[in-house]
């Protein structure tokens, strides 16, 4: 059965193409910078968004007209593994992520949940046998149940514990067995609401425990999947403790983790934290754990987590620049983790929002490569620090300076010449990039 019959393999077209259904920028074997764009961008569809949302929001039920929605149970379970897999070979897409409650339903138990786990894991395996499409990561969701209502690695329940534990651990196992090139930890609901009832030092201690476990168990079984941590700063709970990439820094070398661990960044979750994503991607990328992207973009009239479609030039241009300046993504990709907007409810919406979402990182892809041949930022950076190069600046810089020194040096009253940032012409300049013109 074919859930998108009206849509056939999308190819790349060029710039001057009306056909919505066709890449515009993105050519999987163009070559940038000695790689294709295949392999720069490995992009993935967010499992979650495409196949198992449905347009509800607190206002009103679902609009999404899917095919698959008339089954449920087990047979809704194997009918999102067949449009998935339908709809990842009509996009080309290389890789697909997933939370384990995405592919399958939770049982009246554990036993329950892991035995239909296990039988669309099996499918999933069989989909992937004849498939170029691989698995970017896993994850598990430790949000959605009532159970964890109290979070999971942070829970003030040692049984929810328990079952978090339990159910890594199964996640661990699904991932080695599908292949995936990462595992994932979001932490849904590892947060609080208030300090008046919460021991925040003992919901860290036990937070960073649970990841030792995994790293233990996963070298047990031969798991050696890269390890990523997804910051958020809130929703659903008020205080997320993996706020932001300086905090999740922070976190990870208090518990001696930082070798185990990189970054699962996304761009609307840097947004809720006050900062732009290319602000987080660079304190992930000189701190060396740049790992992994979520790619979409909030909307910023409104002050929650949008999961839009990323289309904003701008963004995905200097985020690619922080990719390409630190070496590529590695085993990362980039996650499509965004949604169709609740009126765009026919199936060839999910077709166009991805369409639109590769084109806008092709095009940043080849605009942050260029300009980083041109040394556009790199020359306006080392002409603004080009006092430390020298003189009473080269020996701050390379340790020779005391405070003694430079006081001497401060008594001498020399002039004090400052240069101007010349914010609006770089910013004119990357404009002209963007719009083709350098």
């Amino acid at each position: 059965m074919s859930y998108f019959s009206n849509v056939n393999e999308i190819a790349y077209e060029g710039k001057s193409s009306t056909n919505p259904l066709a890449f515009k920028y993105y050519n999987a074997q163009e070559m940038v910078g000695g790689k294709t764009m295949e392999e720069h961008l490995r992009f993935a569809v967010a499992y979650w968004h495409t196949f198992t949302a449905d347009g509800t929001d607190p206002f009103g039920v679902g609009t999404a007209v899917r095919g698959w929605n008339k089954y449920s149970g087990l047979d809704l379970a194997k009918a999102r593994v067949e449009a998935s897999f339908e709809f990842y070979s009509k996009l080309n897409a290389p890789f697909f992520c997933f939370h384990d409650r995405d592919i399958a339903p939770e049982g009246e138990t554990l036993q329950e949940t892991n035995k239909n786990l296990d039988v669309i894991v099996d499918m999933i395996k069989e989909y992937m046998k004849t498939s170029g499409t691989k698995l970017l990561w896993n994850t598990a969701n430790m949000f959605t149940n009532p159970r964890f209502t109290h979070g999971a690695g942070t829970t003030s329940n040692a049984e929810v514990y328990a079952y978090a534990a339990a159910q890594v651990k199964k996640g661990l196992e699904v991932g080695k067995e599908l292949g995936a090139e990462n595992y994932v930890f979001w932490g849904g609901r590892e947060g609080y609401e208030t300090l008046l009832n919460t021991d925040m030092e003992f919901e860290l201690d036990n937070l960073a425990r649970l990841y030792q476990m995994a790293i233990d168990y996963a070298k047990e079984i031969g798991f050696n999947a890269q390890f990523l941590i997804e910051p958020k700063p809130k929703e659903p709970t008020k205080h997320q403790y993996d706020f932001d990439a300086a905090t999740t820094l922070a976190f990870l070398h208090r518990y001696g983790l930082k070798d185990h661990f990189k970054l699962n960044l996304e761009a609307n979750h840097a947004t809720l934290a006050g900062h732009t994503f290319e602000h987080e991607l660079r304190v992930a990328r000189i701190n060396g754990v740049l790992g992994s992207l979520d790619a979409n973009q909030g909307d910023m009239l409104l002050g929650w987590d949008t999961d839009e479609f990323p289309q904003d030039l701008y963004t995905t241009t200097l985020t690619m620049y922080e990719v390409l300046k630190n070496g590529g993504i590695g085993r990362g990709g980039v996650n499509f983790d965004a949604k169709v907007r609740r009126g765009s409810f026919e199936p060839e919406d999910l077709f166009y929002a991805h369409i639109a979402g590769m084109d806008a990182y092709a095009k940043g892809l080849k605009v942050a490569a260029k300009m980083i041949e041109d040394r556009v930022f790199e020359n306006v950076i080392e002409e603004r620090y080009a006092t430390f190069k020298e003189g009473i600046g080269q020996d701050i810089v390379s340790g020779k300076a005391t405070l003694q020194s430079l006081e001497a040096h401060a008594l001498q009253n020399n002039p004090v010449n400052n240069k101007s940032g010349r914010l609006e012409l770089i910013r004119s300049v990357f404009n002209q990039y963007i719009l083709g013109d350098l």
